[in-house]
């Protein structure tokens, strides 16, 4: 899987494939000649999932007409109340999470999450993984089996047995979530159907599905460093490459993209019109791997490493102050990690809107998959305290417009942020501690997505545009609602494998002439039966 939304591992791509430790009591992966186990795609199929009941939300300031996240330039004068009272028990409760951040203040000098804790009813505790790692931090906790409350199951860095971790480790939430039991959790039954796919394994619900915007990967860039050569507004993938040649200046250390490789080749496959993963026609199924457009964009991305364009250092842990001071001219986000940076970063900060690498191709833009994973139980918990911790998550789901948005969002007016004109500010104590802790707590459990960024309504603006260009190149994955037990089992391993190898042509360490054989390895190892149970799945509609 080519998974589409994070900074490096987070942004969509396995940077390691985890052998997920502790899981002497689970028993092997099972049945099948490719070791796959079976029965979970059909379980899958026949799960009720939660009943959908749409939040009441203020009336956006900008067109919906394209499907754009609803924006807002002004803040609304009167907010809802979505919870009617704290929903926690006063105990701790912990997590297990990442940020793409620098790391928030410590508890004990963090009112924001001093605050977070007393409007919950409970203490909010969060062991950050700051930067790559996460797998590491995920596989080390699982092994020793010192498991947190809550465990965040990214959808994209290459955890392997999820399947049997799940079943052993953690509560089955089926019954707590499943068609109208979510009721109880209106915030929560706000999501929709295409962000609780996320969740369901093996025909279970094993977690409450993370809110993520429809809207995929974006190419962001500090707009000043492209100003020389007339912005970002490239009419070819070799005008592209002449433009940030000019640009590149070893002897003042600047270089046009950050070194995210795999990431990049992503970004480029949208210019060439790859497909989201898997392109079906007349019923059958092509992997992107297969694709001359994903090649072409691989091959570009060698051109680029040969020019030197990359930042010279892959293990460059944070890239913002590089950017922020000229040093870095381009960088893949999440499309979360956007709003992130649109609302905390003070250079001219823009996106490029894919566009024709060639004259006969057609540019798109891949969706999102509607979440960013999941969060499930832990086993350690007592199943009487289930209740209450989806009350929480409940709560820290509430969608904009409401009182309980804008604490997770903003904090505490008058302390983290001032009210006036229908508009927000931060104070300094706001942005020291909002936007870094709400990160990480954005991973565990996220909102729908909304545009509005405090005291920049025109950013909220260049959001909005960014998003009316890319709507009609906007592609959904052909296999989303459908399930497949291979991918299920083999993802982790295969996404690695892709990852890897698009590094190892990219540096130099192999060839283009190694990528067919390679795509046969891929497709031996799991991918062709994903697409076989796709194209099935497909097929029974």
């Amino acid at each position: 899987m080519s998974s589409i939304m994070s900074r490096r591992g987070f942004l969509g791509l396995a940077l390691a494939g985890v052998t997920v430790a502790g899981l002497s009591a689970c028993g092997g992966e099972g049945g099948g000649a490719a070791g796959v186990k079976k029965g979970g795609a059909e379980l899958s199929k026949k799960l009720v999932l939660p009943t959908y009941t749409a939040a009441k939300i203020p009336t956006p300031d900008l067109p919906i007409d394209a499907g754009q996240d609803p924006a807002y330039l002004k803040y609304p004068n009167e907010l809802v109340k979505s919870v009617a009272a704290a929903p926690g028990d006063g105990k701790k409760i912990t997590s297990l999470t990442q940020t793409w951040d620098v790391a928030p203040p410590a508890p004990g000098q963090n009112t924001y999450l001093q605050e977070l804790g007393k409007a919950l009813g409970s203490e909010w505790s969060m062991n950050i993984v700051v930067g790559d790692g996460y797998p590491d931090k995920f596989n080390a906790i699982i092994a020793s089996d010192d498991l947190p409350d809550l465990v965040w199951f990214p959808p994209n860095q290459g955890l392997q047995r999820v399947p049997e971790l799940l079943e052993a480790k953690f509560h089955d939430l089926t019954s707590y979530l499943s068609g109208d039991a979510i009721k109880k959790y209106p915030n929560l039954a706000n999501l929709g159907d295409v962000t609780w796919k996320s969740a369901v394994t093996d025909g279970k619900l094993y977690g409450v599905a993370v809110a993520y915007s429809r809207f995929g990967q974006v190419f962001l860039v500090n707009q000043d460093y492209w100003q020389p050569v007339g912005g970002t507004a490239f009419t070819s993938a070799d005008d592209f490459l002449d433009k940030a040649k000019q640009l590149l200046d070893v002897k003042k250390n600047k270089y046009p993209l950050e070194p995210s490789y795999y990431n990049h080749v992503h970004m480029f496959s949208h210019w060439y019109g790859a497909p989201n993963t898997w392109r079906l026609a007349g019923g059958k199924l092509t992997h992107q791997f297969e694709t001359p457009e994903y090649q072409a964009a691989l091959e570009l991305a060698v051109k680029c490493f040969k020019a030197n364009l990359f930042w010279p250092d892959p293990a460059l842990a944070t890239i913002k102050d590089k950017v922020a001071n000229g040093q870095i001219g381009a960088y893949v986000e999440s499309f979360p990690g956007f709003l992130n940076d649109a609302k905390t970063q003070k250079y001219n900060l823009g996106a490029i809107v894919p566009f024709a690498a060639t004259p006969s191709s057609k540019p798109v833009y891949n969706a999102g998959l509607g979440s960013v994973g999941f969060t499930s139980i832990s086993k350690k918990v007592d199943p009487k305290r289930i209740e209450t911790l989806l009350g929480v998550l409940n709560y820290l789901t509430a969608p904009f417009g409401t009182e309980e948005y804008q604490l997770v969002n903003f904090g505490v007016e008058g302390t983290h942020f001032t009210k006036k004109d229908g508009d927000l500010a931060f104070t300094d104590k706001g942005t020291a501690e909002v936007p870094t802790t709400q990160q990480p707590l954005s991973f565990v459990i996220g909102s729908p997505s909304a545009l509005f960024l405090p005291g920049q309504p025109e950013r909220t603006k260049l959001i909005h545009e960014f998003e009316t260009k890319i709507a009609p190149m906007l592609q959904e994955r052909v296999t989303t609602g459908h399930f497949s037990d291979a991918y299920t089992q083999k993802n982790g391993e295969l996404s690695t494998m892709g990852k890897d190898m698009v590094d190892d042509i990219v540096t130099g360490r192999k060839s283009m002439s190694d990528w067919p054989a390679f795509v046969k390895k891929w497709l031996s190892k799991g991918g062709e039966a994903m697409r076989a149970e796709y194209e099935a799945s497909i097929a029974k509609g």
